[in-house]
């Protein structure tokens, strides 16, 4: 592995350890203990290492009991044996989302008097937990978030369709929480803006103005446009004002650690401060354009979430395993760029790898094996290609979630 792979991932596991969920959560409740026992609600892809930190904090005689929801592999139950663990579907929804949904709110239903719910949330939420509108079934919202996931549309846009079909979204969860209980939520923010009503789709954020927003979206089939207004009809009233939100670990926290370890190694930082956005083909190709054309050494570190417009028979790979093959096209035989471009929640897509990391020599290195790059990059395969030159990266689930970062090495 050379110095400058070796550097990149050096920083992007930094990156990860400044916003880890177990420091970020024993900090927070470290800081403003809760004054009475707490019941625990740990939801998202990040959920057990947030409730490690609750755990640590409080001290799990402090912690009554509670509902952990994360996805398949992100947790050992015998880790929390005061907590009821299950497992939601990612990135689709399935039976198991559902169930989780009947369960939390019965669990927040019958809160004993004097416990205090902690509700900890993190991305992956929207599809890990759901209560769907009458009339919507698990087939249905498959089929939607099949066709958001594969259309490229923005997140904003699917979390206001996913809202639109949810009795739980945009606040709908404060419906079932005792008026005597007011929650507490610590999140870890996935989303560009850090807006509370985005993360997780807003689980105690009202949104009185859902409809309005809704009806301003474009691009939706008919069918689910139909749809769309089948939920709003069927979601109960808007309740609020919903409880404050603390955001305890953000993109920008895990830039400024990625940031000060690039510094500590002697290399200049060039970090872009607007969300990375759009087609992550388009962003990729755009990203090793500007590193190409540049003459000014040191670290270029970008971060957000882009979106990918799948064919109908998709390949292997996620939308950072897309930019990062888009960039090695447009970097081909140079020798100047090492790009690594990865999930701060270590998956990228529908696969256990957290991204790739690439440089000039990466298309060669396809080419040998019989590969052709712009055939994976139109397949939506870059998966297989990165698989077959080994640079893929992997780093098992982090216990955060912070959205993409894209950090890059320019000689």
């Amino acid at each position: 592995m050379t110095d400058e792979r070796r550097l990149l991932i050096d920083c992007f596991m930094a990156a990860i350890a400044a916003v880890g969920g177990t420091r970020a959560v024993t900090r927070a409740l470290e800081a403003r203990a809760p004054p009475h026992p707490v019941e625990l609600f740990a939801i998202g892809k990040a959920a057990a290492a947030m409730a490690r930190g609750a755990c640590d904090a409080l001290g799990e005689e402090r912690i009554t009991g509670g509902l952990l929801i994360t996805k398949a592999g992100h947790v050992d139950p015998a880790d929390f044996p005061r907590l009821d663990c299950r497992c939601g579907g990612h990135p689709l929804p399935d039976a198991g989302s559902l169930d989780a949904g009947r369960a939390l709110i019965a669990r927040l239903a019958a809160l004993p008097a004097g416990v205090e719910p902690l509700l900890l949330i993190s991305g992956g939420a929207s599809s890990l937990v759901e209560v769907p509108v009458a009339g919507v079934d698990l087939d249905t919202l498959v089929r939607v978030n099949d066709w958001l996931l594969a259309s490229g549309q923005p997140i904003a846009t699917m979390n206001l369709v996913r809202k639109a079909l949810s009795r739980i979204k945009a606040g709908g969860l404060l419906a079932v929480c005792p008026p005597e209980h007011t929650p507490r939520v610590l999140a870890i923010s996935d989303v560009p803006g850090d807006d509370p009503g985005v993360i997780g789709s807003g689980l105690l954020v009202p949104e009185p103005e859902l409809a309005a927003r809704c009806s301003g979206l474009h691009g939706l089939p008919d069918w689910l446009d139909r749809l769309v207004r089948h939920g709003l009809a069927a979601r109960p009233a808007p309740t609020g004002p919903g409880p404050e939100i603390e955001l305890v670990a953000t993109a920008a926290h895990a830039r400024a650690a990625a940031l000060a370890h690039a510094r500590a190694q002697g290399l200049a930082t060039w970090p872009h401060p607007q969300p990375l956005t759009g087609e992550a083909a388009v962003a990729g190709q755009r990203l090793a354009t500007r590193l190409a054309a540049t003459t000014t050494p040191g670290l270029y570190l970008w971060s957000g979430e882009t979106t990918v417009r799948l064919p109908p028979r998709p390949g292997r790979g996620g939308r950072n395993q897309h930019l990062a093959l888009a960039a090695a096209i447009a970097l081909d035989d140079r020798d100047d760029v090492t790009l690594l471009s990865a999930g701060s929640d270590g998956s990228d897509g529908p696969t256990e790898d957290a991204g790739a990391l690439i440089d000039g020599a990466s298309c060669t290195r396809a080419r040998r094996l019989g590969l052709d790059p712009a055939e994976h990059l139109a397949g939506a395969d870059a998966g297989s290609l990165f698989a077959a030159t080994g640079e893929l990266l992997r780093t098992g689930p982090t216990g955060t979630n912070v959205m993409d970062l894209v950090l890059a090495i320019r000689r």
